[in-house]
């Protein structure tokens, strides 16, 4: 099973940008399809951005041309470049796997606020 370390997040201005990083253990993570997720304070989480093992991404309509996912393998790692930030990307935001679920990570306070 993959255990997963979410970190990155912050308090940041609108407009400003962040870069959050997802660090895997175990092994096969080249094979999984990966995501990035958020939750903010009384809402459902929702997947944001996601990429294959092959390297296609797909994006929520909310993020798209403002994100970018990405993956290293050789590092067992997947980041989400998030510029222009607005005041309703506050959440916590987590990365996992993007299918059945059975545990998350810790996840990472993104705070966009001037």
């Amino acid at each position: 099973q993959v255990q997963l370390v979410e970190s990155g997040g912050g308090l940041v201005q609108p407009g400003g940008s962040l870069r959050l990083s997802c660090a895997a253990s175990g092994s096969s993570f080249s094979m999984y399809h990966m995501g990035w997720y958020r939750q903010a304070p009384g809402k459902q989480r929702e997947l944001v951005a996601s990429i294959t093992p092959n390297r296609h991404t797909n994006y929520a309509d909310s993020v798209k041309g403002r994100f970018t996912i990405s993956r290293d393998n050789a590092k067992n790692t997947v980041y989400l470049q998030m510029n222009s930030l607005k005041p309703e990307d506050t959440a916590v935001y987590y990365c996992n796997v993007v299918g059945p679920i059975t545990a998350w990570g810790q996840g990472t306070q993104v705070t966009v606020s001037s």
